[in-house]
């Protein structure tokens, strides 16, 4: 089994965990009702896709594999035991680089209650620990308003401007890249987090 794999992580009300089978009622309700608010964040393929799209059992199936052979995490969000939101950890690289990014969504009637900041904070933790990496990113459209909030919170670096770097809703759009390595925090980011929503 890869490191740090299965996990669930808690944090206040927010819980982190793999996603199941029996999550395609809710997951489904949940991407239905916020189609409109992730759209224009979504990535998609240059490469038309043949064939009918993977139903919901073998979508978590491939994200199970995924996360056992360790080159993904992906997490569902719950929020007082509502599933929210999914968090993934991808590109996961080791080696001389040790590192991954994180990509997230989050429905929009529970937007701006602090629930991605932590989740993001919970993971980073998770990354440096168990999972034994040395550096996260986030890829943020400049567009994108509420993201750019979340690193922000959270006090990630800057790291500047990735021209035409992933393909969004059918062409490929400028990112700026955020990061953060376990040295710049060593009190964890979860620590970091509450110490900075409660200064404000």
């Amino acid at each position: 089994m890869a490191r740090g794999w299965p996990v669930a992580l808690l944090e206040d009300d927010v819980l982190l965990r793999p996603l199941r089978r029996r999550d395609a009622r809710a997951w489904l309700a949940a991407r239905s009702r916020n189609a409109a608010w992730l759209e224009p964040w979504e990535a998609t393929s240059p490469d038309p896709v043949a064939g009918p799209a993977p139903t919901f059992g073998e979508f978590v199936r491939a994200l199970s594999a995924q996360g056992r052979q360790g080159t993904a995490l992906p997490l569902a969000v719950e929020y007082r035991g509502e599933l929210v939101g999914q968090l993934t950890v991808s590109s996961i690289v080791r080696g001389s680089l040790c590192s991954a990014s994180i990509g997230y969504w989050i429905s929009e009637h529970v937007a701006g209650r602090g629930i991605t900041p932590m989740a993001v904070a919970m993971t980073v933790d998770h990354c440096f620990g168990p999972v034994g990496l040395h550096r996260v990113e986030v890829n943020i459209r400049p567009e994108n308003a509420a993201s750019l909030r979340v690193v922000e919170k959270l006090g990630l670096r800057d790291e500047g401007l990735r021209e035409r770097f992933l393909h969004i809703q059918g062409r490929w759009c400028d990112h700026r890249t955020f990061a953060i390595t376990a040295e710049e925090v060593p009190e964890g980011l979860v620590a970091r987090w509450r110490a900075r929503s409660t200064s404000v």
